[in-house]
């Protein structure tokens, strides 16, 4: 990216927004980089409630936009472009009272289906179905009776957030985008006028500066909106505030259920999520303003979703059989701009546009499910009218890696696992990891069949996933594995540090590590991993961002404007 013509676009930002807007960009034809300070999808995008959804919530507000362009993008995602990380998602929305109530609720969520078969020309989900309290205690035991006098059934769809981010990323790169991670832009290059002409970065790894020209720069860095926005040298732009939500890990045998559960609470909604091994339990809606690298729950957030959960469950979960604790940041864009006036374009109440200085776009807000269609909007300013009329988006169209050919390797699937010695169970995990992608890993196994085996530390992976983690998605370090990829650090109590050695034996080598490098590795994430578990000790989001603090990035940031 350092050399020869100025790029057409550089994205700054590499979660779900800055990576949809790369793949959007050069499958336009337009030469395309994106640069992301951290790993791939390390801020918002790894930490959502892994929902796909129009946002049943959302018709309470009368928000039908919104919704609409959720469900329509949940459509594509299932349907078209993403079927092997986006699965439907049954919900359980639990009545209360017999019949006023059922007939509302089932109003809403009538317009929730039809919105959805109208925005997609057809059905991708199941439309309602309603149920009895005797009907509900069957379909989810543990719900308690005395809540509810029945429920509705819906759909919405799940997604592995990161793998969806590494997808989009690879699926760009595939089509001729140039990608950097650990790659942070410290100051935007001017030229006559102040437009913005490119970016000063510094690669983190080596500490090298780089200049990368570009006719149009995207800026997609969600919570980190003002701080980056602000190297353009203008006062305009979006002011951006960061919420906070935490999640909770259950086993997935301490709940006796078949659907997922949609609540609402005094502050936000509440979904308890199944998943292959676990429940997802969350999320809050909080102020937070400590920093915004590292945000962590603390214990008040977590006594508050169990205490939701407790009140509909009989489950009676307490803190102990918490496995795992996650916590994001989302960008909540304010009305109008930084200087008082009006943002130039806004695209929808949920995400917003602008250009904050000449040749800089910058786009915030939104949620991951509209990603899509949040990077058609930034494209088609950064073009501008009669240019985007001429390049049209095509990625409702374009299926990312490991959607083609799917039904034909699924259909594959029996011979597969007999030729491997695979159980159903594991074919359906790296189908859903990998779609028909998966030949990339069987070819590892082929060349190496020791690659093959569950690892000994975490046995729902394949040694190959950690292989297909450096050779293929990007990791560069042990937390890049273990966070984002491999997702021990949610998944496990001691979130991955007993994989750390069988890890790194695998990943060193692949990397280049010296015994030196391999320990620092280590003890960089096991001293991490130590932190977050102090922080949870906290009640008070200042205290657990100091907890959190008190260790170093294994890879530390530079400082903006250097």
């Amino acid at each position: 990216m350092t050399s020869g013509e100025p790029l057409d676009v550089l994205v700054v930002g590499g979660g779900i927004t800055g990576a949809g807007v790369a793949l959007d960009a050069v499958t336009r034809g337009l030469s395309t980089g994106v640069v992301e300070m951290q790993d791939w999808a390390a801020g918002t995008s790894s930490w959502s409630s892994k929902l796909v959804h129009g946002g049943v919530r959302y018709l309470y507000n009368l928000d039908f936009k919104l919704v609409a362009e959720g469900l329509r993008e949940r459509g594509l995602l299932l349907t078209r472009t993403a079927p092997h990380l986006v699965k439907a998602q049954p919900f359980l929305w639990p009545l209360k009272q017999p019949v006023i109530e059922r007939a509302y609720s089932a109003l809403g969520i009538g317009l929730y289906d039809a919105m959805a078969v109208i925005g997609h020309r057809g059905m991708a989900v199941p439309v309602q179905k309603h149920y009895s309290r005797a009907g509900v205690e069957k379909l989810f035991p543990d719900v308690r009776s005395d809540k509810l006098v029945g429920g509705i059934r819906f759909y919405d769809a799940r997604v592995d957030d990161a793998r969806l981010v590494m997808t989009l990323i690879r699926t760009a790169a595939s089509f001729g985008a140039h990608a950097a991670a650990r790659t942070q832009v410290v100051d935007y290059v001017k030229g006559p006028g102040g437009r913005v002409e490119g970016a000063e970065v510094v690669d983190l790894e080596t500490g090298t500066r780089h200049t990368i020209r570009a006719k149009r720069v995207i800026n997609a860095t969600g919570v980190w909106t003002e701080e980056t926005e602000a190297l353009g040298g203008t006062d305009g732009g979006l002011e951006v505030l960061a919420s906070k939500g935490a999640h909770v890990v259950i086993p997935k045998e301490r709940i006796s259920g078949d659907v997922g559960l949609f609540l609402r609470t005094e502050k936000s909604v509440l979904f308890i999520i199944p998943w292959a091994r676990y429940w997802i339990i969350g999320t809050t809606d909080t102020p937070w303003d400590e920093g915004r690298l590292h945000p962590v729950a603390t214990r008040a957030d977590i006594d508050y979703i169990l205490d939701h959960a407790n009140d509909v469950l009989s489950s009676n979960l307490t803190f102990e059989d918490v496995v795992g604790v996650y916590a994001g940041l989302r960008p909540l864009v304010q009305p109008g701009t930084k200087d008082g006036g009006e943002a130039s374009t806004k695209v929808s109440r949920d995400h917003t546009v602008v250009e904050s200085a000449p040749g800089l776009t910058i786009i915030s807000g939104g949620k991951l499910t509209s990603y899509r269609l949040m990077a058609e909007h930034a494209v088609d300013h950064a073009l501008g009218e009669a240019e985007a009329r001429k390049r049209r988006s095509v990625t409702p169209d374009t299926p990312l890696i490991g959607a083609p050919r799917l039904k034909a390797i699924t259909r594959q699937a029996p011979q597969i696992a007999a030729r491997y010695g695979w159980d159903k169970a594991r074919l359906e995990h790296l189908l859903g990891r990998y779609g028909s992608d998966l030949q990339t890993l069987l070819a590892l196994v082929d060349e190496d069949p020791e690659l093959g085996k569950p690892l000994e530390s975490a046995p729902a992976y394949l040694r190959a996933e950690v292989v297909m983690a450096v050779e293929y998605e990007g990791a560069l370090h042990l937390e890049d594995i273990l966070m984002r990829r491999i997702r021990l650090f949610f998944e496990q109590r001691d979130r991955g540090v007993s994989a750390l050695e069988e890890m790194a034996q695998i990943a060193g080598p692949l990397l280049g590590w010296d015994e030196k490098t391999t320990r620092h590795e280590i003890s960089a994430y096991a001293e991490m991993a130590a932190a977050e578990e102090a922080a949870l000790g906290t009640m008070t989001d200042a205290e657990a961002d100091a907890a959190r603090r008190a260790v170093e990035d294994v890879v530390p940031l530079a400082a903006l404007g250097e």
